[in-house]
């Protein structure tokens, strides 16, 4: 009997060791994946310096680059940068009469929350910003390492809160937010883990928000430590100056972001300013004309054009600067039109003067873009309002440059001309 016994405990004994030995590592590898920010491998991460870095001698191009939609188009989010009202009664979205949802702000932060029936939930917290605001901003929240988006964006035109695009006037909790968002959204992430289709999970503390000078640059870590050390050197090292591209390494650069859908065929992250963009990614170009929306591919709409196809030179940042928040300044964009199309060339615009005035063709004479390039709704962007039934799309500028006798009607119209008959 006591043998029994003795054997019955070893047996036990042995039990528990098997399933400490087994639990065990479990739990490490529990902890690692809760705290991978300890353990996460951040080699590129650390060949980065911020664009903060690129002040200490750049201050002018930065003090004015850090006001643009690229620096703006993604954030850490607090009180101050989110564009809704948070007052009670103006930060509402009403999904139904039993289903609505709040943003509400605490002292821990800024949160969205479900009430419906009665019975009040928090979806969770406004931690990223996504969207300079300029039309709108779209909000994601961690969930352990990932990212998802919640369910209520703003809508800046509107001034209303809306439902996220792609929902219509369902309620989507929890949609998962893919590297590539994150690619055009963002400077740097480093990527922990991969994930299901593309979604991944990323260090918190090793994101770079915004499209940077380090987007366009490369990582300037190197760089900014080899100013420091020879303040005097004339000749910068270590950072791509974007200003020696041939004409397609300069439109890759756009193209990364603004080039419609692309399929990945290396990590995300992997391409730096001036490499060819193909070797990273597979590109439909089968989209034509009207199939391309405004919002994602303004490259090949601008591909499109004639203006683009009949010239060996023109690029993006022939007519857009970088460095500067140029946003809505039509005079500034015509005055660039007008270096190619003008009198001197019998380029520029075919409306005679006689017709409307001297006075009212001086007018025309700086604005082309309303003509030429008109604001059309977007396809992609359309988001539900408080009002279930009404749909509202996004409104952006096309890159097809051509001809809109629609266009240049509503612009006479709205200038109260009239073209004499």
């Amino acid at each position: 009997m006591k043998r029994l016994l003795k054997l019955r405990r070893s047996s036990i004994v042995i039990f528990i060791i098997i399933c400490f030995c087994f639990i065990l590592p479990q739990c490490i590898n529990r902890h690692n994946h809760e705290n991978n920010e300890s353990v996460i491998d951040d080699t590129k991460f650390q060949q980065y310096a911020g664009s903060e870095s690129c002040a200490k001698c750049h201050k002018q191009i930065y003090d004015s680059f850090i006001t643009t939609g690229h620096n703006l188009t993604s954030q850490q989010a607090n009180e101050k940068n989110i564009k809704g009202s948070l007052e009670d009664g103006k930060n509402i979205y009403q999904y139904s009469h039993e289903l609505f949802m709040s943003i509400e702000k605490t002292d821990s932060g800024v949160y969205e929350v479900k009430h419906q029936k009665g019975t009040k939930s928090t979806i969770g917290s406004i931690d990223i910003i996504i969207g300079s605001g300029t039309r709108g901003q779209t909000y994601l929240t961690w969930k352990n390492n990932s990212l998802f988006q919640l369910p209520i964006s703003y809508m800046t035109p509107l001034n209303q809160w809306v439902n996220s695009p792609g929902a219509g006037n369902n309620l989507v909790i929890y949609r998962p937010v893919y590297v590539r968002c994150l690619e055009c959204h963002a400077t740097y992430a480093n990527r922990i883990a991969s994930g299901f289709n593309g979604q991944g999970e990323f260090a918190r503390k090793q994101i770079i928000y915004g499209v940077t000078c380090e987007k366009c640059h490369g990582p300037g870590a190197k760089h900014v430590e080899f100013q420091t050390e020879y303040p005097n050197a004339r000749v910068a090292k270590y950072i791509i100056n974007p200003h020696t591209f041939i004409r397609l390494q300069s439109l890759n650069q756009c193209r990364l972001c603004h080039g419609g859908k692309m399929n990945p065929t290396k990590p995300a992250f992997s391409f730096t300013a001036g490499d060819t963009l193909q070797n990273y990614f597979h590109i439909n170009d089968s989209a034509k004309g009207a199939q391309m929306d405004v919002h994602g591919n303004q490259y090949g709409l601008l591909a499109e054009s004639k203006c683009f196809k009949n010239t060996a030179t023109l690029t993006c940042v022939t007519c857009h600067d970088p460095h500067d928040n140029e946003r809505g300044n039509v005079e500034l964009f015509s005055q660039r039109c007008m270096t190619c199309h003008n009198e001197e060339h019998s380029t520029f615009c075919k409306i005679d003067p006689k017709t409307i005035g001297a006075d009212n063709y001086a007018s025309i004479k700086s604005n082309c873009i309303d003509c030429h390039m008109p604001k059309e709704k977007s396809n992609v962007i359309i988001m539900q309002v408080n009002d279930s039934s009404k749909t509202e799309a996004a409104s952006l500028r096309t890159h097809f440059i051509a001809l809109y006798p629609w266009a240049t009607k509503k612009y006479l119209a709205e200038k109260n001309l009239k073209i004499a008959q």
